[in-house]
This record gives C-alpha cells, sequence and structure tokens, in this order.
C-alpha cells in the first residue's frame, strides 16, 4: 500500500468487512492499488491472491468534469492493459467537417497510428466519426477490431417512462442516417427529438482545461431537449458526443427539471473487453512497465493540454 491510498481507506477495517462479506477474494495480505485517470470516482482495485475486486468511491470534492469518460472506464474494466489516447486535436471539432474530407481524414489517421501503435484493438470514443467511418474502418483493416460509439438510443427507448426521449449531439450525428436508422429500429415508439449542438463540445473542452464554463450557454444549448407533449416530459437526453459526460453536472444544474443523462461509456468498454482476451494478465505485469501514453495529432499541446493529460494519468507523447 502506498501513501497514496493509505489516505484513501483503513486496511484493517477493509480487511475485517472484506473477510465478513466476501471470503471468496481469498485470505492473503490486501494488496491496494489506485486505478488513474479520469476525473470521477476514486476507483481502487483490490486484490487478496485471488480475483480483482474494483471498488468505487466518491471525492471529497468532486472536481471539474466529475463524470465518466470511455478510457476510465477501459481502464477500470482492463487494468493489465496500456493504453494509447489518441487526441484529434487537428481535426477538432469534428462536426464541422464535410462528410468525404472526414471520412478521408479518419482513414488515414488510422493507417498511420495502426502501423505505430500496433494496438490489440482501437476504441473510436467518438459519435461522429463511428456513425461515418466504422464500416469503411473495417473494410480498410480486415482482421483488426473496431469498437464504434453509437447513440445510446436502444437502452434510452427501453427506459424511458414517457415516452419522449431527447439525442442530444453534434450536427454531423444529428444529419447521419446511421442515427436516423437507430430510431427506426430500436425507438418507433418513442418521440424522440434529435438536438444538434454547434457549441457544446468546445465548451466541454474548455471546462475540461481550465474547470469552469458559462452555465447560460450550457443552458442555451440543452435547451432543445426538454419537450412537454400531452402532459408528459422528457425523462431521458442521450448523450451522443464523448465530450458532453464532462458537462453533465452542469447539465443537471441548469436543466429546467431532472432527467437521466444516458453515458454509453461503460458500454463501450465492456464491448472492448469482449473482443480482447478474456483472461486478465498479472496486475503485477500491466502495461509491461510502460506508462499510458497521449498523442495529439497536432504534434504541439500546449501547457493546459498537457496539465490535463497528467489529471488523467497519461504521458504525453513526444
Amino acid at each position: 500500500m502506498t501513501s497514496e491510498t493509505a489516505s484513501l481507506v483503513d486496511p484493517e477495517r477493509l480487511t475485517a468487512w472484506l473477510d465478513a462479506h466476501i471470503p471468496a477474494l481469498g485470505e492473503g495480505p490486501l494488496v491496494i492499488r489506485k486505478i488513474h485517470g479520469g476525473t470521477s470516482n476514486i476507483i481502487l482495485s483490490l486484490n487478496r491472491g485471488g480475483e480483482t475486486l474494483i471498488l468505487r468511491r466518491p471525492p471529497a470534492v468532486p472536481p471539474p468534469g466529475s463524470e465518466r469518460s470511455v478510457l476510465r472506464e477501459a481502464r477500470v474494466l482492463m487494468p493489465d492493459r496500456r493504453f494509447v489516447y489518441v487526441a484529434d486535436d487537428a481535426g477538432f471539432p469534428y462536426g464541422a467537417w464535410e462528410e468525404p474530407a472526414l471520412r478521408a481524414h479518419i482513414l488515414d489517421l488510422f493507417a498511420s497510428l495502426l502501423e505505430r501503435y500496433r494496438p490489440e484493438i482501437s476504441v473510436i470514443a467518438c459519435n461522429t466519426a463511428s456513425t461515418l467511418v466504422i464500416d469503411d474502418l473495417r473494410l480498410r483493416f480486415p482482421g483488426h477490431p473496431f469498437v464504434g460509439t453509437v447513440p445510446a438510443i436502444k437502452p434510452a427507448a427501453e427506459r424511458t417512462r414517457s415516452g419522449l426521449v431527447s439525442v442530444l449531439a453534434t450536427p454531423g450525428t444529428v444529419k447521419r442516417q446511421y442515427t436516423r436508422d437507430l430510431i427506426h429500429q430500436w425507438a418507433s415508439k418513442c418521440h424522440v427529438r434529435l438536438v444538434g449542438s454547434e457549441r457544446l463540445a468546445s465548451l466541454a473542452e474548455l471546462y475540461m482545461r481550465d474547470g469552469f464554463v458559462d452555465e447560460e450557454q450550457v443552458k442555451a444549448e440543452i435547451a432543445p431537449c426538454f419537450v412537454e407533449q400531452d402532459g408528459k416530459r422528457t425523462d431521458i437526453v442521450v448523450l451522443a458526443c464523448t465530450h458532453y459526460p464532462f458537462l453533465a453536472n452542469r447539465m443537471r444544474k441548469t436543466a429546467p427539471w431532472p432527467v437521466d443523462w444516458l453515458d454509453p461509456a461503460e458500454a463501450i468498454a465492456r464491448r472492448a473487453l469482449s473482443l480482447v482476451d478474456g483472461r486478465p494478465r498479472p496486475l503485477e505485469s500491466a502495461n509491461g512497465g510502460e506508462p499510458d501514453i497521449a498523442v495529439f495529432t497536432s504534434g504541439k499541446p500546449d501547457f493546459a493540454a498537457r496539465r490535463l493529460m497528467q489529471g488523467f494519468g497519461l504521458t504525453v507523447a513526444v
């Protein structure tokens, strides 16, 4: 146990509780490791020589952007893997691109990344990119597994009680036929409003980097999501951009009434886990001693971006 983890839990009390409630975890010395990355709950792995248990606890003071991210959830489920986080800052924001140019850009980018890093799997943590180019990537790079990110319309349709669902996305995701096909397939009995935000992804970037954002701007961007119809109200908003969960606490604060903000990060990470080797590697050999890295496609991350990556437990590649 490190001094960092010792300040987070009482190992003697935790060991006694585990003995009483989860004896299957083993009887050996309790090994506690903090899983770094992200800005949500504090996450610890517990191991006593048998199964590994994941313990989540809220921080004493929630930091900015205190929601899940795909990277964070993937690290929780696959702590034995090394991660390469690619920030395509040279192409951001994707929602402003014309489709043919964006498709060519992403295909060329992946050709370079796959050649350089030889990953076991690639997770496209972007709805705009996934709905546009996931099929093209699988055709161009057969045999390499890709996990895409698509609007969580099916679970929204299953959970809604009012039948009123909004999908908050970039303009590119909203106008794409792929999104409309998902609605036709899974939510034909619901009223689904598509809301294309021009500014929310940039506001989320600002919030992650600087820790503050104009709440009135957030309020204006999410306002079209809230529908009242025949005495019923929108009760689920699908966050169909992986930037948006970092603003979810500000969205809750400025929303006209409470809704379920549906974030697919954990489902994406579980899908990735299902496609890689199912037997976890020992934690002692996690990452082969190499750090998780962040790659900026511009090659010129500024100080704020570097600081943000450090907060995620990532080393910026040079």
